[in-house]
């Protein structure tokens, strides 16, 4: 959402000839918070508390019908407020419970309320719209064989829903989906209430799902198919919920069932899972990545039925969306800069499982990124100050520097510092920034504080620099000309 300064907007009167003067009011303009990446997303005027979604599906080729209240609370006066949205029509707007006027500029809904909003004052925006399925190629709703999913990284929620479409402002989310009878819809969180008929006569179902924990917009997921949900007891007694593909079910069992161990092998590095559930949702359609929606993981349904991609592969990639929920669900970004945080520590633990798979050792992935670290940093800048995406091309933001050229980062800390005190670090990281958002000086800072020296001189060039610092400990490794590995075919992991 985004702000705008006060202006004019009643007729002047003309003291002698009582003759009505417009004001001249500017023209509604697309604002942002002024992220390094995606500078006009955002908006610092108010602090969003819930989301509640309204969404009616027909079938993956007609615009739902959708309902959205933004529950919220001002930080200053505003007399215009800026949302994120696109791809949908807008046909009425309230701004607490008044009719509020609606105009777009750019990729934002700019409303003008019938009077100010105050500042520090509850903020209620309700807005009756569709939500466009048509014509995606660079995130929000991803058409499957049948029905729809969701995947909104790096800034596609707003392609779905009204929303302040930045990861530094959490909420919590609740979801009612409306679908044909036959069909189910699974949302993040938890079902609030049992599936109910939409409407006496009506051939459609209502599903309601609700958030315990505070979320991000790009991590929202819905999904709408002819699907089997999966229950299952994780550790603690979490309850585990896969949704695949009806009949694949069957065929997807081996991998379902390998959850409960996945997550019992992160949570003895890491802590507790931070969510009320998990599992995952395998998606009969080609995106080209996987990725972590909160509590509930998107995969492409060719990684687990696809020829040449062996079990420890799979099994590492899947662990990679699980450690996301930690790093980057739980503890979420402030800025797209910070997304090394994401990226770097997810592949960390795909890469430490593999390790203990005994198949592709951890030393030897560093090495090799290692190898390659310069080459990636030219071109995708360095792990905590990354180039922006392509034009046109939002999801190449996700370079290999922001993956192995990341975790090689947390590896040449383990290095400089220890096995004992990196793990403590990891620890308290997702305990201190729980449910919250965090950057990249606020894990300098807590490194440094368990190292129990400053380790900004450290890390600072490992982090900023144009060129891969020596690596500690591996005095005989040296960068090379080594080609990234992209495009080889493998899912990219985000």
């Amino acid at each position: 959402m985004r702000l705008t300064s006060p202006r004019l907007r009643a007729a002047l009167l003309a003291t002698a000839s009582l003759t009505l003067v417009a004001a001249v009011v500017p023209p509604p303009q697309a604002l942002g918070i002024g992220d390094r990446l995606f500078p006009e997303l955002g908006n610092p005027g108010y602090d969003v508390l819930s989301y509640d979604l309204s969404l009616t599906y027909k079938d993956n080729r007609t615009p739902l019908d959708a309902v959205t209240v933004i529950d919220a609370r001002t930080l200053q006066q505003l007399d215009r407020i800026n949302l994120d949205f696109t791809h949908g029509t807008v046909q009425s707007a309230q701004v607490n419970g008044a009719p509020a006027q609606f105009e777009s500029a750019g990729e934002d809904l700019v409303l003008t309320p019938a009077r100010p909003v105050a500042e520090d004052a509850p903020l209620r925006i309700t807005l009756r719209h569709t939500s466009d399925p048509r014509g995606r190629g660079d995130g929000g709703w991803v058409p499957t064989q049948d029905g729809l999913a969701m995947a909104n990284q790096a800034d596609a929620a707003h392609r779905v829903f009204p929303c302040n479409d930045h990861p530094a402002d959490k909420a919590h989310f609740t979801f009612r989906i409306t679908a044909p009878d036959g069909m189910t819809a699974v949302a993040n969180g938890l079902p609030v209430t049992a599936p109910r008929r939409a409407a006496p006569g009506t051939a459609a179902t209502t599903w309601t799902y609700r958030t315990r924990h505070p979320m991000a917009t790009e991590l929202a997921q819905v999904s709408i198919g002819t699907s089997a949900v999966v229950h299952r007891t994780g550790p603690h007694g979490l309850p585990l919920r896969d949704v695949v593909p009806a009949a694949d079910r069957e065929r997807l069992e081996p991998w379902l069932k390998k959850t409960p161990h996945h997550l019992a092998w992160m949570e003895e590095r890491v802590g507790r899972y931070p969510f009320e559930t998990y599992g995952v949702l395998i998606a009969d359609a080609s995106t080209g990545f996987e990725l972590e929606t909160q509590t509930l993981s998107l995969f492409e349904r060719g990684l687990f039925t696809g020829a040449g991609y062996p079990e420890w592969y799979v099994e590492s990639v899947m662990v990679h969306e699980l450690a996301h929920q930690w790093f980057g669900d739980s503890v979420t970004p402030r800025t797209w800069s910070d997304l090394w945080l994401n990226e770097g520590h997810a592949t960390w633990y795909e890469a430490l499982y593999a390790d203990g798979l005994g198949t592709y050792s951890l030393e030897r992935r560093m090495r090799e990124a290692y190898q390659r670290s310069d080459q990636w940093r030219a071109a995708g800048g360095p792990p905590a100050e990354p180039k922006g995406p392509e034009p046109g091309k939002k999801i190449s933001l996700f370079r290999p520097v922001v993956y192995d050229g990341s975790a090689l980062v947390l590896y040449a800390l383990r290095q400089e510092i220890g096995t004992a005190a990196f793990d403590r670090i990891q620890r308290r990281w997702v305990a201190e920034h729980a449910d919250s958002v965090a950057g990249t000086e606020d894990f300098v800072r807590l490194a440094s504080d368990e190292a129990g020296r400053d380790l900004t001189a450290f890390l600072r060039p490992w982090l900023y620099g144009k060129k891969t610092p020596p690596m500690p400990g591996h005095p005989e490794w040296s960068g090379g000309n080594g080609t990234p590995k992209s495009g080889n075919g493998t899912p990219k992991r985000v």
